[in-house]
């Protein structure tokens, strides 16, 4: 059974920091493209930021140089650091993994963690 189990959400002063994780367990990580989405409230979910198995990295224009996606593939993790954080960045965050089997695309989803940056 695969499970994608986030933690480290919470409630942060606006400027402040959060480091979100994402423990993966029952796929090896190290083969699928990690990501962090979000939903807001009344919107829908997007892309927060994404490695791919070799590394690479992708980040949504508004949290380039505040964000931060890092994976620990020997414990099967996959982090967010955010820092810098608006209010804007208030939403629910969803850890994912990303694979193509052949052409069929093979995706998880973690239950979300809760970011509230509030003063």
């Amino acid at each position: 059974q695969v499970q994608l189990v986030e933690s480290g959400g919470g409630l942060v002063q606006p400027g402040g920091s959060l480091r979100l994780s994402c423990a993966a367990s029952g796929i090896i990580s190290s083969i699928y493209t990690m990501g962090w989405y979000r939903q807001a409230p009344g919107k829908q979910r997007e892309l927060v930021a994404t490695v791919s198995s070799g590394g690479e990295t992708n980040y949504a224009d508004s949290v380039k140089g505040r964000f931060t996606i890092s994976r620990d593939n020997a414990q099967n993790t996959v982090y967010l650091q955010m820092n810098s954080l608006k209010a804007d960045d208030t939403a629910v965050y969803y850890c994912n993994a990303a694979r193509r089997r052949g052409t069929i695309p093979i995706q998880y989803w973690g239950q979300g963690t809760q970011v509230t940056v509030s003063s």
